[in-house]
């Protein structure tokens, strides 16, 4: 059976910022090719992916990921059934050890018992947990409550999400609720050098500035850090894993839609209002495969210079396209399709890969051949 494999790469430029900071609060970095680089986290840019969901997808097509899963289960609980609103604690953990799912006490006194690491469950796998530890209690009336293990796995392992199907997880205590990721996305790198720069602020105490006999000092200083960068980003679909993930060929068109709008045209949060750095990628190239995935950051093992013809961009859009052309040709890789978009004529040597689109055209096309690929599989 021919596999279907998105491959998603990206260029964007970015402002002077500080999207994804480390525990000094540094931009994160990398050295790669020798060089120091600009790095935004794969984890950053995933939840930044799933946060812009919410307007992509309906809330049953997604989950929570939450260590107070015992709290969310009593709130479904009630919400089904608010009968049993008292009971909901001990219900909600009843079916969790069904499932086994082992909690513990918070750290905090007085509140819901917690799982010991966070849970990625599915809105519907809440709902479907809630509705056996209810009929169960229905069930049992005033005797001793039982809940069927095999059930319960059943309910927290069926009708996964779509942001569990593509990002995977895992369950230490039972590792047959663990999900295998369908979607893998690389840490963003710069293609060039960078140095972090600081931002030395002072802001003023606006009541103390109307008082004329304090003196003129700033209420406070400080230092933050940036840099500016041009990213190299990649992400990669294995869509016959996210159709098994989710079972069913119309959600995994959807999900497949839903992850290239979102992972394309999101972006980490860190200090976006003191930088205010949102911006969209200068370009855009998207294949169809059958073998493999393939990151293209070998075009950027050297970095672009400063000052090179045409800019950053120009230069950045030509190197992947060159890299991409010889790693086709070197391994014989013959995509099924490929798309591109981007600003001006910056994208055009990408246009050699296949059909020069728009983002939502382009989007639209992928989810048509996703579908029509999955209609011929067995």
């Amino acid at each position: 059976m021919p596999r279907t494999i998105i491959d998603l790469h990206v260029i964007q430029t970015v402002p002077p910022s500080n999207l994804n900071r480390d525990d000094t609060g540094s931009p994160k970095s990398a050295v790669y090719g020798g060089k120091r680089r600009a790095r935004v986290s794969s984890q950053a840019w995933k939840r930044a992916t799933r946060d812009a969901f919410d307007t992509l997808l309906d809330r049953e097509e997604l989950g929570v990921r939450t260590k107070r899963v015992v709290e969310l289960l009593q709130e479904e609980i009630t919400k089904q059934n608010p009968a049993f609103g008292e009971r909901s604690a001990e219900l909600a953990k009843a079916v969790l050890d069904a499932a086994g799912i082992k909690v513990k006490a918070a750290r905090k006194a007085g509140e819901p018992d917690e799982a010991g690491y966070l849970l990625f469950l599915s809105n519907r796998q809440v709902s479907g947990l809630a509705e056996l530890a209810i009929n169960a209690a229905q069930d049992a009336g005033e005797g001793k409550l039982s809940i069927d293990k095999s059930a319960a796995k059943a309910r927290a392992d069926r009708e996964h999400s779509v942001d569990v199907s593509l990002f995977g997880r895992m369950v230490a205590d039972t590792t047959d609720l663990n999900v295998e990721a369908a979607a893998q996305v690389a840490h963003a790198l710069s293609v060039h050098a960078v140095s972090n720069e600081y931002d030395f602020f002072t802001a003023v105490d606006d009541h103390k500035n109307d008082d004329a006999e304090e003196d003129a000092g700033a209420g406070m200083i400080g230092t933050v850090e940036f840099n500016s960068s041009t990213l190299y980003r990649y992400a990669t679909v294995d869509v016959d894993r996210l159709h098994e993930n989710l079972g069913d060929a119309e959600a995994t068109r959807r999900a497949v839609e839903a992850f290239v709008r979102a992972f394309v045209s999101s972006m980490p949060t860190g200090k976006q209002n003191t930088f205010a750095n949102r911006t969209l990628p200068d370009a855009v190239l998207i294949f169809a495969r059958e073998s493999q995935s393939i990151n293209f950051v070998g075009a950027f093992e050297d970095t672009v210079p400063d000052g090179v013809a045409g800019g950053r961009i120009v230069e950045s859009v030509r190197r992947l396209a060159d890299h991409g052309r010889e790693l086709h040709l070197a391994f014989d890789e013959r995509p099924v399709a490929a798309w591109s978009f981007g600003v001006g004529e910056k994208v055009a040597p990408l246009a050699e890969f296949g059909e020069r689109s728009t983002f939502d055209a382009t989007v639209r096309s992928l989810g048509a051949m996703v579908t029509e690929r999955l209609a011929v599989a067995p």
